[in-house]
């Protein structure tokens, strides 16, 4: 997966002058003109160009952030997940009864909330209610994976017998897609919240383990080294890399992953995927070193 951030050398949170500026000096530096006959530096100038194009433009920065390589298809993604969300109509077994609602209003109509349902996951009994001629209403809530990691706050308005209400309810720690946040407001009343997770370009979700490519110097993946990685809610933890490592080897950080639903002093593992970073262009002497090891016979044994 390409990675626009790193080709120009900024933070995910780099401004557009940050890009701009390094755009300018990478592009002088790989520029065909003054690079001729220079395959590698004509490929670089590409790459270089391509990340600008895309980070330079607010609109399709934005899909990049929330789709990484498939940020060309956000529109057909996103009209896809809206899509899922007007046809759902029974909530999946990943129902999460949250009592973390907080109303404004004229009256006491969101207090209490004692008749929250009991948590389909395991996390308590379901308690039987009286509708009262009450309704349901869904909402779709879209969250990114940092907020899935810690947990945040939505606000909604909600229509309760002509009268237009407006509350805030707290997402819990570990939601995933198709986890549904139900909330009642009032005693024949109910609110669902179906969350929808934005896919994150630096992480792979699987469950609570999370997996992040860790980029490292090939002499490292080869003779052993250290290496840092960011964690979902945005920790740099060092990771130890063991000496004749492979491109896909995983290390295992137990604890690193995402907190689990209902249960969020638990934790999943984050797996760095090894990555190694080749040379590029090779002069002089590393091209004699290189050449050295293959005559060496380093047939990867």
């Amino acid at each position: 997966m390409a990675d626009y951030y790193e080709i120009l050398g900024v933070r995910k949170d780099a401004d557009q002058t940050d890009i701009r500026r390094a755009f300018r000096k990478l592009a002088r530096e790989h520029h065909p003109d003054l690079n001729p006959d220079d395959a590698d530096a004509e490929a670089e100038f590409k790459r270089v160009n391509e990340a600008h194009e895309v980070l330079s433009n607010p609109e399709s920065r934005r899909k990049y952030d929330a789709h990484g390589d498939d940020w060309r298809r956000a529109d057909e993604i996103e009209a896809q997940r809206a899509q899922r969300r007007r046809t759902a109509r029974t909530p999946p077994r990943t129902d999460y009864d949250f009592a973390g609602a907080r109303g404004y209003s004229d009256s006491d109509l969101f207090a209490g909330l004692e008749d929250v349902l009991g948590d389909l996951g395991g996390f308590g009994p379901r308690a039987r209610r009286e509708t009262m001629g009450g309704f349901s209403a869904e909402t779709p809530v879209d969250v990114t994976l940092r907020e899935a990691y810690t947990g945040t706050t939505v606000n909604a308005s909600l229509t309760v017998r002509s009268v237009a209400r407006r509350f805030e309810v707290d997402i819990p720690p570990g939601v995933d897609n198709g986890s549904v946040v139900r909330v009642a407001p009032e005693r024949g009343a109910e609110m669902l919240f179906r969350v929808t997770v934005a896919p994150d370009p630096r992480f792979r979700r699987d469950g609570a383990d999370i997996h992040a490519d860790l980029r490292a110097p090939f002499a490292d993946v080869i003779l052993g080294g250290e290496a840092e990685i960011e964690t979902v809610d945005g920790r740099r933890i060092s990771v130890t890399i063991p000496e004749g490592s492979r491109d896909g080897r995983k290390i295992r950080l137990r604890g690193q992953g995402m907190p689990k639903l209902g249960a969020p002093e638990t934790k999943g593992d984050l797996y760095a995927v090894i990555r190694p970073i080749m040379p590029g262009r090779l002069t002089g002497e590393r091209r004699e070193l290189i050449e050295r090891f293959r005559e060496l016979g380093a047939d990867g044994e």
